[in-house]
C-alpha cells in the first residue's frame, strides 16, 4: 500500500531524512515515533506530497508521489498536528467544503453522514466549529481526512491537548479506522502507540533506528537487565561507585533525589548480567545502605530511549 525506498531529504548539506526505507501493508496501523527533530514530520509531508525529496522514491499503491501526485493524493487522508479548520463554518458546511475541494464523487449526503457517524460528530454537525471543544475539533479534523474514503489515513499528533477522556475516545476511533484503512500515527506519546498500533517505526536524527511489531519490540531489550536501586549516601560518590562496576552499562539517578531513605538509581547491565551481589558488596564496603532493589520490566519507553541512545553513540563513533 505504501512503499518508501532509500528516501533522502537534504537542506543544503544538512540531512532531515537520511536514506530510509519501509513498507506499510493494507489495513496496518503503524506508529511513527521519534524525538523532536527526528524527521517524522518531514517524512509525513513527503508521503502526502507536500514536500519533495532529494532522492529515493515514495509509492502510494501504484503511484509514485512526485510522478503522479494527483492520483496518489486521492488515496491519502491527512490530519496535521493543527487541524485545518474554519471556525466560522458549521461542521456540516466545513465537510461539504472539503468534499468540493477534494472533488469527491461519492454520494455527498450519504458519505458525509457516514463519516459523521464514524467520528461520532452527528450531534455537532450544525454547530459552529469555533464553539466545539478541543476533542470535537480533533474529530472534525479526522472527519475531513476521511472525505473521499482514502485508503491511507495519516494522523500527526491527534491527541495533543486533549483530556484523558478525549484521548481514550480518539484512541478508540483510530483503532476502529484500522479495520478499513491503513493508518499512520505520528506521536510523542508512547503509551498511545502501544494501545492502538500493530507496528512501531522509531526515527532518530533522520534515520530509522527500530522497526518492529508492537508486541515484539521489547525483545530488542532482551539482552539487557534493568534494576531500580535505592541507596543512602552522596549522589556523586554512589554514581562513581556504580560506574566502577564493569558489567553496568548505564546508571542514572532519578530526578527526585530528596527521598529520605536514599537516592534511586536506574541501572542497566551488559548482556543480561546479574550485578545485584556486586552492588551489595560495593555498597557494604563504602557503608552505603541499600534500602530498596528491584528488577524493572522493559517498557516501550525503555526501548525508545535505548535505541535512540545507541543510535547517538554510533553517530559519535563514526565522526
Amino acid at each position: 500500500m505504501l512503499k518508501v525506498e532509500n528516501l533522502v531529504k537534504k537542506y543544503g548539506d544538512k540531512y532531515a531524512v537520511s536514506d530510509i526505507s519501509f513498507t506499510i501493508k493494507d489495513r496496518e496501523v503503524v506508529g511513527f515515533l521519534g524525538p523532536n527533530g527526528a524527521g517524522k514530520t518531514t517524512v509525513m509531508n513527503i508521503i502526502t506530497g507536500y514536500l519533495s525529496y532529494t532522492s529515493g522514491a515514495c509509492t502510494v499503491d501504484v503511484y509514485e508521489i512526485l510522478e503522479n501526485p494527483t492520483e496518489a493524493k486521492k488515496l491519502i487522508g491527512y490530519l496535521p498536528d493543527e487541524p485545518p479548520l474554519y471556525p466560522e463554518m458549521t461542521v456540516k458546511e466545513y465537510l461539504n467544503f472539503v468534499y468540493e475541494l477534494k472533488g469527491c464523487q461519492l454520494n455527498r449526503d450519504k458519505h458525509i453522514m457516514e463519516i459523521c457517524e464514524v467520528t461520532k460528530i452527528v450531534d455537532m454537525k450544525d454547530r459552529l466549529i469555533r464553539n466545539l471543544s478541543k476533542g470535537y475539533k480533533q474529530r472534525v479534523g479526522i472527519a475531513q481526512a476521511l472525505i473521499g474514503n482514502p485508503k491511507i489515513i495519516i494522523l500527526d499528533e491527534p491527541t495533543v491537548g486533549l483530556d484523558p477522556k478525549q484521548i481514550i475516545e480518539i484512541r478508540n476511533l483510530v483503532r476502529s479506522l484500522g479495520r478499513d484503512h491503513t493508518v499512520i500515527l505520528s506521536t510523542h506519546v508512547l503509551s498511545e502507540v502501544q494501545a492502538v498500533c500493530d507496528r512501531i517505526i522509531i526515527m532518530n536524527k533522520g534515520r530509522i533506528v527500530a522497526d518492529e511489531r508492537t508486541d515484539r519490540l521489547t525483545e530488542l531489550m532482551s539482552g539487557t537487565r534493568r534494576l531500580s536501586v535505592r541507596i543512602k549516601g552522596n549522589k556523586k560518590e554512589i554514581q562513581e561507585m556504580l560506574s566502577g562496576i564493569e558489567k553496568i552499562s548505564y546508571a542514572e539517578a532519578s530526578r527526585d533525589v530528596t527521598q529520605p531513605d536514599g537516592i534511586t538509581f536506574r541501572i542497566e547491565t551488559k548482556d543480561g548480567a546479574d550485578v545485584r551481589e556486586e552492588i551489595f558488596y560495593a555498597c557494604a564496603e563504602r557503608k552505603m545502605p541499600i534500602t530498596a532493589m528491584e528488577t524493572v520490566t522493559s517498557t516501550l519507553e525503555d526501548v525508545f530511549m535505548n535505541v535512540t541512545r545507541e543510535n547517538a553513540r554510533k553517530k559519535v563513533k563514526t565522526k
